[in-house]
């Protein structure tokens, strides 16, 4: 999931404007943010990747099976289910700007999402204790595709308070007919000779470029922490200690889209 759908979401979203809009431009671009990022060496790799397996629980009076329990899987098998990951795109537009990313298997429901951290204003002239608001941009790409803005406003009134509001919108309001699945719009696209959405041969080269020293560290050091956490749970708290801001975690989804 990590090389073959994230990366490939992170560079669609961190790549510059192409010069035209056709599929080789946008693969010329994205490849470019797949080509700078930046490697993590062996003994940064507990620090930058957490990895997670997940365990035996009782989900609405029903056991679910661990990971461990699964047919065909070793009893002391330490595959990870969970990954969570800060990392760092060594360009100009992106310098020193942290991208989170994770993904993994028996978590609550099943969402592919893009949180965009806005940048503080030099001096904000409404907070409260000292908080500020948190201005994002969700980007919901399955299911319920859309976009939304969540943002500060002071709220009526004496005072400065500020409470976050939000507007969504939901790209099935516009359409005429059905949206495509993921699948059968690559294979719509593949039938009609439109390559835009498949990874290019130097994008997967560069991609796992980028995965590789992570798995064969895994590999080499097995005292690297594997920690466990509960089906219908967002992963293991430790993915937490990936952020270096006080009071800063994992976002839930968006609660204006729809999830499965």
């Amino acid at each position: 999931m990590i090389q073959n759908h994230l990366l490939q979401v992170l560079a669609v979203v961190a790549m510059e404007p192409p010069a035209i809009f056709d599929s080789e431009s946008i693969r010329n671009e994205s490849v470019k943010v797949l080509q700078a990022l930046r490697p993590i060496n062996p003994e940064d790799v507990s620090q930058y990747v957490v990895r997670g397996q997940y365990i035996g629980t009782e989900v609405n009076d029903v056991l679910q099976k661990g990971y461990r329990q699964e047919d065909g899987v070793a009893s002391n098998s330490k595959t990870e289910t969970f990954v969570a990951m800060k990392l760092f795109v060594d360009n100009w537009r992106w310098s020193e700007v942290p991208f989170y990313i994770r993904t993994g298997k028996q978590l609550p429901n099943r969402v592919t999402e893009v949180v965009i951290h806005l940048k503080p204003a030099p001096h904000m002239l409404f907070k409260q204790g000292g908080v500020h608001s948190n201005n994002m941009i969700i980007l919901r790409i399955h299911p319920d595709a859309g976009v939304a803005v969540d943002f500060g406003m002071k709220i009526p009134g004496a005072g400065y308070k500020v409470q976050n509001v939000n507007m969504a919108f939901h790209y099935s309001d516009l359409a005429e007919s059905k949206i495509s699945e993921a699948y059968e719009r690559l294979l719509l696209d593949c039938m009609i000779g439109d390559s835009t959405l498949y990874a290019r041969a130097d994008a997967v080269k560069a991609s796992w470029k980028f995965v590789d020293p992570i798995l064969q560290t895994w590999k080499d050091n097995p005292e690297i922490p594997l920690y466990f956490y509960e089906c219908n749970t967002w992963g293991p708290n430790e993915s937490n200690s990936l952020f270096n801001v006080k009071g800063m975690k994992w976002h839930p989804p968006f609660s204006k889209f729809k999830t499965n």
